[in-house]
């Protein structure tokens, strides 16, 4: 383990789950990381739209959550917790983040879902509500990637807002300039082939 000494921070990328990952919680999972260092990972599901509207457990966001305007499973931990996540145009540059809004990389940030709607209303460009959260233990994380059950990626800020989550698997592999665009191709049952 020497040489295990810096994590180098992978906060900001999509974790692309692999043909491999056998876990059903994150199969064809496409998850943004939203916290990475030593003491652990954390991040969302980006593409697992649940049946419950944004409006009935945040009335007051439900207008600036983008189409589908569903809660999204974040993950497997704290079901009963709500975490926003918003893309604020030109947050990138530098200025001001607006009150209610804390940067994770680039233009992607949370969003204080106490905070009143109005505050950030105006600078938002897409806000998606997520019900759980994925999350890893001290090296955890690291250890899956050697195995092999994850492919990181750039996340682009549209992929927070993808109107059509369940192609979001795919569309993300399929940009890639390497191999992994021909893993977009994979069959969903490998057995058939």
């Amino acid at each position: 383990m020497s040489g295990m000494t810096e994590v180098s921070s992978l906060t900001g990328r999509l974790l692309v789950a692999t043909p491999a990952l056998a876990d059903p919680n994150f199969d064809r999972a496409v998850v943004l990381l939203l916290d990475h260092d030593e003491e652990g990972s954390l991040g969302v599901v980006l593409n697992r739209p649940t049946p419950v509207d944004v409006g009935d457990i945040l009335e007051g966001w439900a207008s600036l959550a983008g189409e589908p305007g569903v809660v999204f499973q974040g993950g497997p931990v704290s079901l009963d917790s709500a975490l926003g996540v918003a893309v604020i145009p030109g947050g990138a540059n530098g200025d001001r983040a607006p009150l209610g809004w804390r940067r994770v990389h680039g233009a992607i940030g949370l969003v204080d879902l106490e905070a009143p709607p109005e505050l950030l209303a105006s600078a938002l460009g897409s806000l998606r509500i997520f019900a759980g959260y994925a999350g890893w233990g001290p090296g955890q994380l690291e250890d899956e990637l050697v195995e092999g059950a994850w492919y990181v990626v750039e996340s682009e800020p549209g992929d927070v807002s993808s109107p059509s989550p369940e192609r979001l698997w795919r569309e993300v592999l399929r940009r890639q300039r390497n191999e992994l665009a021909m893993v977009a191709t994979y069959p969903d049952d490998p057995s058939l082939n």
